[in-house]
């Protein structure tokens, strides 16, 4: 009786120990070609739950199931070019977006209100084809669904971007103009998308939209500018990386959570969750206590 007692507990000690076995939803440590670390997840249970619904590993079918990490919002997907652990910053494109290349009509831009991110502070956003007459940007008074105030809402030190912008060979060529004069462009520097971080074209009356990561030292040449959205992310209000994932990661484990309270655990290379680290957990699982599996299952 006191065998079966003591089996019983161990068996308890260990199920607390090692919540779950998570096979069919192991954590990935890379999607496609990004490295994949926390707060990021490549699927349910892992990373941070809070990027969760923001940020997953899709397999791209017209590429061949080819694994892509997309970040969505209530105005698309957006596929993640890459990510920038020691400064906290993703960069994303938005295929509808021009650029000096490309000029065409896009949806816009927005972030939803309880997303994890923010802009960076260097970003600028131009608003391209607007109209003048009826567009808020300009004059708010112009449109009902906006404040009314007289003042516009682009940054007049901008212009210089919109000539650069408006001077591309992908507007230049086009026939009739359908982004002149330069006048109907509207830089948004600092990004003034209001508190929904929503850039609505509709409502904005603009054609089109693009986002300057990065003037290269190369302000006065469009052509070398690099045309991207940047997001910057914190881990927590003290934006402190959590020592228990660094110790999993450390372990070779990928930091996720389970349960209703998201508890954090450690999703380990053989398989299952652990509330330490994989070092801790497979000293045990090497030393006889490999049955408990059959407990999960």
């Amino acid at each position: 009786m006191n065998s079966i007692y003591f089996v019983f507990c161990t068996s308890w000690f260990f199920f607390l120990l090692f919540p779950a076995r998570v096979l069919s939803q192991a954590c990935q440590k890379s999607c496609g070609s990004i490295p994949i670390r926390y707060p990021f997840g490549t699927g349910p249970g892992c990373g941070d739950p809070r990027f969760q619904n923001f940020v997953t590993c899709n397999c791209n079918y017209e590429q061949g199931r080819r694994q892509e990490l997309v970040l969505k919002t209530h105005s698309g997907t957006y596929p993640i070019q890459a990510i920038d652990y020691s400064n906290q910053v993703i960069h994303i494109s938005d295929p509808s977006m021009s650029t000096c290349s490309c000029m065409q009509p896009s949806k816009g831009f927005g972030l939803d209100w309880d997303a994890p991110f923010s802009f960076v502070d260097n970003i600028v956003f131009a608003l391209l084809g607007c109209s003048v007459t009826a567009s808020p940007v300009f004059n708010n008074s112009f449109n009902s669904n906006f404040t009314k105030r007289n003042a516009p809402l682009c940054d007049a030190s901008g212009e210089p971007i919109c000539s650069q912008l408006y001077a591309c060979p992908a507007v230049a060529g086009l026939n009739p103009p359908l982004y002149s004069p330069a006048s109907s462009c509207c830089v948004y520097s600092p990004v003034d998308l209001g508190p929904s971080f929503d850039m609505d074209l509709d409502r904005l009356q603009c054609n089109s939209y693009t986002s300057i990561d990065n003037f290269n030292y190369q302000q006065l040449d469009a052509t070398k500018w690099k045309y991207s959205i940047s997001l910057k992310y914190k881990f927590s209000v003290n934006n402190a990386y959590p020592l228990v994932c660094m110790q999993c990661e450390k372990s070779n484990g990928v930091c996720g959570y389970t349960g209703s309270y998201n508890t954090f655990v450690c999703n380990c290379p053989a398989g299952f969750n652990t509330s330490t680290d994989c070092l801790f957990a497979e000293s045990y699982w090497g030393h006889g206590f490999r049955i408990l599996p059959q407990i999960w299952t």
